[in-house]
C-alpha cells in the first residue's frame, strides 16, 4: 500500500489537536508514523496549520497519498497549487523563475485574505462582547432599579407603621383623657344635688292659701245699697 499523509489526533476530549504525519497504510491511524511534518489545531478561530511545506511537498510529489483533510490542510497551505507549477515548469510552459512569482503573489493574496478573514473574527468577536456587555449593563440597572424600588416599598411599609403605631398611641391616650372626663363628672353628681333635696323646706304652696280667700271677704260690701 502507498504511503499516506494523515492526522495523528492527540489533546484533551471536546478539544482535539492533531498531528500531521507520514505513515504506512497498513499502520492503524494513531500508531507507528515514519515523519511528523506539522500540526492542526481546528478549535482555534481560524484554525491554525503549522506545516513544513518542503517536506510535505517532497512527500506529496513522491506520491504519498493524503486524506481528504490532509489534502484540504495541503491546499489551504498552497502545497497542491506549488506542486502545478512545478508540472509546468517540468512541461516547459514556463520558466521556475516565473513559477515561483506566482507562487508568491498567490502566497501573498491568500495571506491578505486570511488576516481579512482574522481582522472579520476579531470585529465579530468584538461586537459580540460589547452586545454581551450592554445586556449585562441594561440587566444590572433593571435590577438595581427592582431593588431600589423594593426598598421603597419596605421603607413606606415601615414608615407607615411607625404612623400607625404612633397614631393607636395617641388614639389610646386620647380615649383615656375622655373615660377620665366621663368619669369625674359622675362622682361629683352627689355633691350638686345635696342643696335641691332641702327644697320641700320652704313650702311655697302654704303661702299661697290666703289668695283664694280674698273674694269671700269682698261679698258682705256689696251688700249694703240693699240695705238703704
Amino acid at each position: 500500500m502507498p504511503t499516506k499523509m494523515r492526522l495523528q489526533r492527540h489533546g484533551k476530549k471536546g478539544r482535539p489537536f492533531y498531528h500531521i504525519v507520514i505513515a504506512d497504510g497498513r499502520a492503524p491511524r494513531d500508531g507507528r508514523f515514519i515523519e511528523k511534518i506539522g500540526t492542526y489545531n481546528p478549535v482555534a478561530k481560524p484554525a491554525e496549520i503549522d506545516l513544513e511545506f518542503a517536506k510535505a511537498y517532497d512527500w506529496y510529489s513522491k506520491g504519498a497519498d493524503p486524506t481528504p483533510t490532509v489534502k484540504n490542510i495541503l491546499s489551504d497551505i498552497g502545497v497542491l497549487y506549488y506542486d502545478h507549477l512545478m508540472r509546468g515548469v517540468k512541461k516547459g510552459a514556463f520558466t521556475k523563475e516565473v513559477a515561483e512569482v506566482r507562487f508568491n503573489e498567490w502566497k501573498e493574496a491568500k495571506e491578505a485574505k486570511a488576516h481579512s478573514a482574522v481582522k472579520a473574527v476579531e470585529l465579530g468577536e468584538k461586537e459580540v462582547n460589547k452586545k454581551r456587555l450592554e445586556a449585562e449593563v441594561k440587566a444590572n440597572e433593571a435590577r438595581a432599579e427592582e431593588i431600589a424600588k423594593k426598598r421603597m416599598k419596605e421603607m413606606e411599609a415601615a414608615r407607615k407603621a411607625a404612623a400607625g403605631e404612633t397614631a393607636g398611641e395617641e388614639t389610646e391616650e386620647v380615649a383615656e383623657e375622655a373615660v377620665v372626663e366621663e368619669e369625674a363628672p359622675v362622682a361629683e353628681a352627689p355633691v350638686a344635688e345635696a342643696p335641691v333635696a332641702e327644697e320641700p323646706v320652704v313650702e311655697a304652696p302654704v303661702a299661697e292659701e290666703p289668695a283664694t280667700e280674698e273674694p269671700a271677704t269682698e261679698e258682705p260690701a256689696e251688700e249694703k245699697p240693699a240695705a238703704e
